[in-house]
């Protein structure tokens, strides 16, 4: 059932956007600090004149940023003609309304409806000055490349990964479903991508298997290694985890999506 305009009813909508994580604290809201959902938050609050929290599709850390991020609000008024474009005007450069969705599920959620999520790590080998904000700059080569390829396609066969959770997670569960993982290499710009998606990640996941694939290529730890702690739930002789600013949040996907009307 998808909703209507009810001026008496709250109505939940749907937005995607894009940011660069450089300049906050992450996606959540946090005392004294700026982040993309209180950023986000003051200025659809300063048009609409309300006070409304915005819910989103997760929580990224500090410095990560997002090529494609969901969140709802709701609110009892009409949106202003050129919603997204106007918002758009009062929002910093590094954030991005891409899109405002209207008509959905009246229950959809941005956070617990995604039924996956993928996230790109990139790095690149060669010092670029354009380019250290958005990529990992790790001055290693050669790479043992064979052994990477084995450990990424390694872990979609597990489930349980309390090994890669960051210390302190509040996460009640260290089950994931992995769909994807893959590292793709370009010798011409002497970059590395590494894309991984499941249903759900542990705080500071992909980080840390990130700095276990660097490992790896730098044979620090054997792909038998690898093995034996993935069917151990045992722990690691390096626990490494990259920096932020390589990381992205680059897919977020949900049942419905493709059935709605799209408003800009």
């Amino acid at each position: 059932i998808l909703q209507s305009f009810n001026p008496s009813i709250p109505l939940r909508y749907f937005i995607e956007i894009a940011y660069n994580g450089k300049a906050y604290c992450g996606w959540q809201v946090q005392p004294n600090k700026v982040t993309v959902q209180s950023t986000l938050e003051e200025a659809v609050n300063t048009l609409l004149s309300e006070s409304m929290r915005i819910t989103g599709c997760g929580r990224t850390d500090s410095g990560v940023h997002a090529s494609q991020f969901f969140a709802h609000f709701e609110t009892e008024k009409k949106l202003p003609p050129q919603f997204a474009y106007r918002i758009n005007k009062m929002l910093p450069k590094d954030i991005h309304i891409k899109r405002l969705i209207t008509d959905i599920p009246e229950e959809a959620h941005a956070r617990f409806d995604a039924t996956y999520r993928a996230y790109d790590y990139y790095m690149h080998f060669e010092k670029d000055p354009f380019n250290y904000e958005l990529s990992c700059f790790f001055p290693w080569l050669p790479l043992n490349r064979e052994a990477m390829h084995q450990v990424a396609a390694m872990l979609l066969e597990y489930g349980d990964f309390p090994m890669l959770c960051k210390t302190g997670g509040s996460s009640k569960t260290t089950l994931c479903t992995m769909f994807e993982s893959e590292i793709f290499f370009d010798d011409t710009a002497k970059t590395m991508r590494y894309r991984v998606a499941a249903n759900r990640f542990l705080r500071g996941m992909v980080r840390r298997i990130m700095g276990l694939l660097v490992m790896v290529g730098k044979e620090k730890i054997s792909v038998a290694e690898m093995r034996e702690v993935m069917d151990t739930k045992g722990t690691f002789s390096y626990n490494l985890s990259v920096p932020a600013h390589g990381l992205y949040l680059s897919e977020v996907r949900y049942p419905y999506l493709r059935s709605i009307t799209l408003r800009h």
